[in-house]
């Protein structure tokens, strides 16, 4: 019984090793083409390690203003995140707690709307934004993404708290608060596990979006994914495969560290939604 658990447990972190290298494995080789000069890139068999540059940082970093779209990219994703969980975790509690007639067909809806393409949406968001002068504005592209990014907010910030107990709200309405005061003091403390995951989810959407920023963005307020596809659609000189790796490197690391430095709240978030929504 003995060796058949060691066994056991060794298949177990054996498959946990081969998963984690297998999602890496792009990441890594990314990493690897970033270093690269073009001639070692597609070398068969490919080689890891050669000659290293760091040309692919230098070529293109002013060339593509990638550290002001860098600060446009993080403007965005931040402003979008934020606004979307303020109104989607509001309107999640109210669908959870509130007694109303058609919440269930109103939550629907809300989920409903993902299902549009965005493409359908973009183009009279376009026309809309250029009538009134908003083209290429942070807060049109924050707004577009808002749009999308609710919907996951109000459905997960919804089963976090039906997984609370209503009397722990009850409890405080009893002693003076009312349902505001309840909810910000008792019911946002008790969820920051789940809020904090539901907002990491929200940034990396936002982070990682290219077809709302391509459409309604043209230099000021233009993000990193549009920088990424300028590069990409700069074939004069045949594919510039070592700066679009740089380029995707510098774009992964914020959302890396980020992620690193709020995973407490991240796993608890994700072991408490599956555990109790």
């Amino acid at each position: 019984m003995v060796s058949t658990g060691r066994l056991g447990r060794a298949a177990a972190i054996g498959g946990a090793i081969l998963a984690t290298l297998v999602f890496l494995f792009p990441v890594l080789y990314m990493l690897s083409i970033s270093f690269k000069v073009p001639r070692d890139i597609f070398t068969v068999p490919p080689r890891w390690f050669s000659e290293l540059t760091l040309d692919n940082y230098t070529s293109y970093f002013n060339q593509a203003r990638i550290l002001p779209r860098m600060l446009n990219t993080v403007i965005v994703a931040a402003g979008s995140a934020i606004i979307s969980m303020v109104a989607g975790a509001m309107a999640g509690y109210a669908l959870s707690r509130m007694r109303m007639r058609g919440a269930g067909v109103v939550a629907g809806l809300i989920l409903a709307s993902r299902a549009v393409p965005p493409i359908a949406l973009v183009v009279p968001m376009f026309l809309v934004a250029r009538r009134l002068g908003l083209t290429d504005q942070y807060i049109t592209v924050i707004l577009a993404y808002v749009t999308f990014l609710v919907p996951y907010v109000v459905w997960l910030m919804r089963a976090f708290f039906r997984s609370l107990p209503p009397e722990l709200e009850e409890a405080a309405m009893i002693d003076g608060c009312n349902r505001f005061g309840a909810f910000f003091r008792i019911i946002v403390p008790c969820s920051l596990p789940g809020l904090v995951s539901t907002l990491i989810y929200c940034i990396i959407l936002a982070w990682e979006e290219l077809l709302f920023a391509l459409i309604l963005t043209n230099d000021k307020a233009v993000t990193i994914p549009v920088a990424i596809a300028g590069i990409a659609a700069d074939t004069e000189h045949g594919g510039l495969w070592g700066p679009l790796a740089a380029v995707g490197v510098l774009t992964v690391l914020p959302v890396v560290i980020f992620a690193l430095a709020v995973q407490k709240y991240l796993v608890k978030g994700l072991a408490d939604g599956a555990t109790k929504g």
